[in-house]
């Protein structure tokens, strides 16, 4: 792949001490960057190493002479040489006052598209996504001339930090034909975008660095004027944009959708779940492991789909070798993620395609039933319904498609739905988590399979005996809201023989957030935090607890992003929860 980088006239902003350790450097032409910093010595960063140039720090006027060398920094804080594709960039300090300089080494690389040429000949819309310095802005500088010169279409690159054509008036050969408008701030991005297609009538609009929701939101509209899109977003792979509420519209957006009740049971799943909200913006999308080995999502749809399900999807592994020679292999989806070993060995080894094999998976042995791993959600407080099933759907096996099990104690589909009525839910979860029982727990009485309710609010329920006697739905009634009396319940309703010994996981529901006292004084501040701090933008007093328990307080608040101090005297010291 042969490069062409003007290395020199990066040379020759630097201090001369620098420049002359490095004009001679055995590894001068892999050189990646120069890292200038005031007070500390020079380094210069190779691909797999660095090291420094000097003995003697860095000094004021040696930064002042690279700035004047370089010229106006502008609104990102990047400058560049004019026609070049290096990139200086400024670090300054609290006054406005330059610090430190990154001076980047811009090369064009002919030849580095060859792995995804034929998808980029195709005329859908592509974004590349990887860590810094994979080499994103270079693949796409390549794509660029490969579409003007070579497939003879117009294409526009929006060049916001002049990184793609260069600095100056004159863009860089390196684009061949290609067209470049310049953005005066980088927050004006999104104004170029739809400037391009308005005035310059492109068949292509390449764009690095997707970063904001208005950047996103006109690369679809520009996507739907029919122009084909190459661009490259901040994120590792697909599930950093889904998880990203500022970028996710570039893979179709997120949303929860309640599901009928008869679609939930065939599906089995939640009544609420998550789907793709449009059609993604691009239809491709490559992410770039390493400079030679890259991944590529041949559908983007597709690929979405199956990861909010909770499916591996099976994506194409591209990579080339010294010699230009592409080798394209079929990503095995490795086990369904979170699935145990024993269902593991169900799948069909070597074929991505194959059918699970469902076999008898011991839900009885001799008349004793084995607890499922656990499907049930984990109790994390601090995180909205909808992140929980974003969670859910990226991190969680989908354990019924594989080895769904035969039924419970009285036929019913296992998991079991319970509808807790008067009883606990944080216990609930509590027993259902440590336990590893098969159990979810569903707030809507029409999809449970059995009714867990406290005695007395049966008692002055008679519309609740009604609707269960009609939906012929079991209620199963314990006296208090207690950790043993819930599990002996749960127990019971999963047929499951009492243990003659408390083992170590059981014995953790005491010992580890068991008493009253604790789960009380964590439920009243995952409330005041859920219910009012976070929606209202209020403050929050809590009730005065032990120094034990308002520490477990500080923890939870915390974990929400948020600020608590304790005040007050003791026996009445107290938390109060601030807003972010």
């Amino acid at each position: 792949m042969p490069n062409t980088d003007d290395l020199q006239k990066l040379l020759d902003i630097l201090p001369l001490e620098i420049r002359q350790a490095l004009e001679y450097h055995p590894l001068r032409d892999k050189l990646v960057e120069v890292v200038m910093d005031l007070g500390r010595l020079p380094e210069a960063r190779f691909p797999n190493q660095a090291e420094y140039l000097s003995d003697t720090p860095i000094s004021q006027e040696q930064l002042n002479e690279c700035i004047q060398r370089v010229g106006e920094f502008g609104g990102d804080n990047r400058a560049g040489i004019e026609k070049t594709l290096h990139r200086i960039s400024a670090i300054r300090n609290r006054t406005g006052k330059i610090i430190g300089l990154t001076c980047r080494v811009g090369r064009a690389v002919y030849g580095t598209i060859g792995m995804i040429r034929d998808l980029v000949e195709t005329g859908r819309s592509i974004l590349m996504l990887g860590r810094p310095g994979v080499g994103k802005t270079t693949a796409l500088r390549e794509i660029a001339r490969v579409l003007a010169d070579e497939l003879n279409k117009r294409v526009v690159i929006i060049d916001t930090s002049n990184e793609i054509a260069g600095d100056g008036d004159v863009a860089h050969p390196a684009i061949g034909r290609a067209r470049r408008m310049q953005v005066a701030r980088p927050e004006l991005q999104h104004q170029v975008m739809i400037e391009a297609v308005e005035n310059h009538m492109p068949e292509v609009i390449v764009i690095d660095e997707i970063g904001t929701e208005l950047e996103a939101m006109a690369a679809r509209t520009i996507a739907e004027r029919g122009v084909q899109l190459v661009g490259t977003a901040h994120g590792n792979q697909i599930e950093n944009l889904i998880k990203n509420p500022t970028l996710s519209d570039l893979v179709g957006g997120i949303q929860a959708v309640t599901l009928g009740d008869d679609e939930a049971r065939r599906r089995r799943s939640q009544k609420t779940v998550l789907e793709r909200k449009a059609p993604p913006t691009f239809e491709i999308a490559v992410e770039m492991l390493e400079r030679q080995r890259w991944v590529v999502h041949e559908s983007v749809a597709d690929t979405v789909d199956s990861l909010l399900r909770g499916h591996q999807p099976s994506p194409q592994m591209r990579t080339v070798d010294d010699a230009g020679k592409v080798t394209v292999t079929r990503q095995q989806p490795v086990s369904i993620r979170g699935v145990t070993d024993e269902k593991q060995d169900l799948r069909m080894p070597g074929n991505a395609s194959a059918t699970p094999v469902l076999q008898p998976n011991g839900w009885r042995a001799s008349g004793q039933m084995s607890p499922l791993p656990r499907y049930s959600k984990e109790p994390e407080s601090g995180i909205s319904e909808f992140e929980r099933l974003l969670d859910q759907s990226l991190d969680q096996s989908d354990l019924f498609g594989y080895g769904a099990q035969t039924a419970g104690p009285n036929g019913e589909d296992l998991p079991l739905h319970i509808y807790p009525y008067g009883v606990s839910r944080h216990q609930l979860e509590q027993v259902i988590q440590v336990l590893n029982l098969p159990v979810v727990l569903t707030k809507d009485i029409d999809s449970a399979d059995a009714i867990l309710a406290l005695r007395s609010h049966v008692k002055n329920h008679s519309k609740l005996r009604h609707i269960a006697k009609v939906r012929q739905v079991p209620i199963h009634m314990i006296k208090a809201s207690t950790i043993p009396q819930i599990t002996r319940t749960l127990r019971r309703m999963l047929d499951m023989d009492e243990p003659l010994t408390t083992d170590e996981r059981e014995l953790s529901l005491f010992t580890q957030g068991g008493s009253e006292d604790e789960i009380d004084a964590l439920e009243e501040a995952r409330l005041a935090v859920e219910q009012i701090v976070i929606p209202k933008g209020q403050p929050v007093e809590l009730l005065p607890r032990s120094p034990k328990v308002r520490k477990m307080q500080h923890e939870l608040v915390e974990h929400y992003r948020l600020k608590s101090n304790s005040f007050g005297e003791e026996p009445n010291r107290r938390l109060r929860i601030y807003p972010a």
